[in-house]
């Protein structure tokens, strides 16, 4: 076996380092504020997809030329087309970075600053450039299927959540809004534009005339993914919300636990495939660039092309950064000059294709250990409140009060003259302070990861007071969007109330809830369902209540006056 036959790789392999390279950004960076949605995103993908196919029977014919830029397309042509693909791969490191830099600190962990996060990926992910092609593709190989199967089953537990009527307003409002053609075809079009660089990896594939068909199922699996999600997304959170958040994946992670609540934090597993997926695009995308390089035959561009990517994720220009920049450029800049470059150097010359080295990237998962959940906080340092009363004082105060379990029982590590807390309560004029009046007057950081229900005093209902509490929740890092919204005469008794058995009102009522959706009496309000009213303008939906009566406790289900829920102590 030649060196050049034992570096090559699967079909398989090549379909799961499709799916890796792809998936993360397009969930990423396709959906949210000023992108295509609705009916337009959808057609305007199906659309993109059967164009692709076509497109990839030129890509395979292509590749025989990428070997060697400089004889197929002269010294002149090999300098054009290096430089004009290099800047891509550049611009797109970049704002992957960028990405990387902002949802890491939104999502999992505010201990880092997104600069050191994007220092470190951008590091990890120069280290594997120089590796072969095979070692690429059996981490593809080995990762690529679990990587698919997490995204897929994402999908599926989040479609339960969502709802027929959400649906119905998206195809009437993006029918109606008006929206031309290429707001659901070109953008998505230039999303997949990076496709364009896979005639540098297919001399590396095993029978590579055969390899259409891998192509083909690597783009529609894409193409299944996008509908999917924009489907789902509207139907989860509604049409304007979709319309309104920067990245609305991120909230649809915050909800999507297993059955049962299996782990309280089953969104920071989330994060972590994307951001491993996000990885090895960086990763990919600095390979192709030091391989493009190689065949131009103008050295190498491992660890430069790695730095200027750096550079690029954090510079501005005129106010502007490659956030806002990188879209434009695609679509002006990028395709029609790719396709440009690509037609000349198909009809130039044809010849015999030689071998090339191809790198990986053998490390990005290393990055996902600098993104844990605990934020670098032991978890015995920390309080775990599973209930949030919410009201508001005569002074126009808020006040908070967290309701905990009682850990020292729960643990078995109860000591003599130890008792657990059952309930805190803090209050300012605003949010911030309240977060400042805690830190100064507490020695545990405050994890919210584990709450379970948030309950609204009754000051709390009026539009203006509960738009600002959600408005504040929305930037919480550690709140879940599935959490169940209550409302109470006062959030603070009923959040320090207790049962006979000890246990907390988060405990408590979580339980009742789980009976009422197994006896199909009643659908709780969710937090996700406030963030809808919020979006939307409407007013607070019709909360459960939580009664208070003497030492019972009692929740009342809008519309189900006869099937109560009663507890006593």
């Amino acid at each position: 076996m030649t060196m050049e036959e034992n570096n090559r790789i699967s079909h398989r392999q090549l379909y799961y380092q499709i799916v890796l390279t792809f998936t993360s950004p397009f969930l990423l960076g396709i959906f949210g504020k000023g992108r295509p949605a609705g009916i337009w995103g959808i057609l305007g993908t199906v659309a993109v997809v059967i164009l692709l196919f076509l497109y990839l029977v030129f890509l395979i014919r292509l590749a025989p030329f990428c070997t060697n830029l400089k004889k197929y397309a002269g010294t002149g042509g090999c300098i054009v087309i290096a430089l004009f693909l290099s800047v891509y791969v550049i611009l797109t490191s970049g704002y992957l970075l960028h990405i990387l830099a902002v949802i890491v600190p939104e999502s999992l962990t505010t201990e880092i600053s997104g600069k050191w996060i994007g220092l470190l990926a951008v590091l990890v992910c120069a280290m594997g450039t120089h590796k072969g092609m095979q070692r690429r593709g059996r981490m593809a190989g080995a990762s690529g299927g679990l990587y698919l199967a997490a995204v897929l089953l994402l999908m599926v537990l989040t479609a339960f959540q969502g709802r027929k009527s959400y649906l119905a307003q998206m195809v009437k409002d993006s029918a109606a809004a008006g929206l031309e053609i290429r707001d659901g075809f070109y953008i998505q079009l230039c999303a997949f534009s990076g496709i364009g660089l896979l005639p540098f990896s297919l001399p590396c594939v095993e029978k590579q005339g055969s390899s259409g068909k891998t192509l083909a199922c690597g783009i529609l699996t894409l193409g299944g993914i996008l509908v999917g999600m924009e489907l789902l997304l509207p139907s989860v959170f509604g049409w304007n919300r979709v319309l309104q958040e920067e990245y609305p994946v991120l909230p649809l992670l915050a909800g999507a636990d297993l059955p049962g609540n299996v782990l309280a934090r089953f969104d920071v597993i989330w994060m972590g495939i994307l951001v491993y997926g996000l990885l090895f695009s960086i990763g990919s995308l600095l390979h192709y660039g030091d391989q493009i390089l190689k065949n131009a035959r103008l050295g190498t561009g491992r660890y430069w092309m790695a730095g200027a990517a750096y550079a690029v994720s954090l510079a501005r220009v005129k106010g502007l950064g490659i956030g806002e920049i990188f879209e434009p450029y695609l679509e002006y800049v990028f395709l029609p000059g790719l396709l440009i470059l690509q037609i000349f150097l198909m009809v130039r010359n044809r010849g015999k294709w030689k071998k090339k080295s191809l790198a990986v990237m053998g490390m990005a998962l290393c990055m996902c250990l600098f993104a844990g959940g605990c934020g670098g906080v032991e978890p015995e340092k920390r309080i775990y409140p599973l209930a949030l009363g919410v009201d508001m004082d005569e002074k126009k105060n808020f006040v908070f009060t967290y309701g905990m379990p009682d850990m020292i029982l729960a643990t078995g590590q109860d000591k003599a003259g130890e008792e657990g807390i059952s309930s805190l309560t803090v209050s300012d004029s605003s949010f911030d302070e309240i977060e400042q009046a805690y830190r100064r007057s507490q020695g545990k950081y405050l994890d919210l990861g584990h709450l379970q229900i948030l309950v609204l005093g009754n000051s709390m209902l009026e539009r203006e007071n509960w738009r600002q509490l959600a408005d504040y929740l929305r930037q919480e890092l550690y709140v879940g969007e599935n959490i169940y919204v209550f409302q109470a005469e006062s959030g603070q008794k009923a959040v320090s109330w207790r049962s006979d058995t000890d246990s907390s009102l988060g405990e408590w009522v979580q339980g009742i809830m789980e009976n009422a959706q197994w006896d199909r009496n009643s659908d709780g309000i969710t937090l996700r369902d406030m963030y809808y009213d919020f979006y939307t303008g409407e007013e607070l939906q019709s909360l459960p209540v939580i009664r208070m009566e003497g030492e019972q406790i009692r929740v009342d289900f809008p519309g189900q006056n006869k099937q109560e829920k009663t507890g006593n102590t």
